[in-house]
């Protein structure tokens, strides 16, 4: 009888691995953060004073026709501040970065970043390739 208990004590038990494992997957998916791209490769302007930072958790691209991309689709220049302010509610800590076609015109630009700043965002930087050698 004591042979057969010996046999029985013997397994590995995997429950506490199996709720690691669970606690571990669920804390990586929760702190992750999901970057916005706007789907559209643009042309972007050189600049001298051009800063490398990190890339903005929000993405807005307008092309040299003028059309505005968020999010990998076309909007229409309206639609953005709803949008950044929806985003905005989600994640308060986002950033905006503008990538306008160095031919795109100035005033989509302009309109642009002031209606991401009337969607709650203060912080909108305009994306440039900098030129100085280094």
């Amino acid at each position: 009888m004591a042979r057969h208990r010996e046999e029985e004590e013997i397994g590995i038990d995997l429950a506490p691995m199996l709720d690691f494992v669970l606690n571990l997957l669920i804390f990586f998916i929760i702190t992750t953060s999901f970057v916005k791209e706007a789907g559209i490769t643009v042309d972007r302007p050189e600049a001298l004073t051009a800063e490398h930072h990190e890339s903005g958790n929000i993405l807005i691209a307008i092309r040299s026709n003028g059309d505005v991309w968020m999010d990998r689709r076309q909007v229409e220049l309206r639609e953005v501040r709803p949008l950044v302010e929806r985003l905005h509610i989600e994640r308060p800590d986002d950033t905006v970065v503008v990538i306008g076609d160095k031919a795109a015109p100035a005033g989509v630009l302009a309109q642009v970043m002031d209606e991401v700043k009337l969607g709650g965002i203060e912080e909108v930087s305009v994306g440039a390739v900098s030129t100085a050698g280094g």
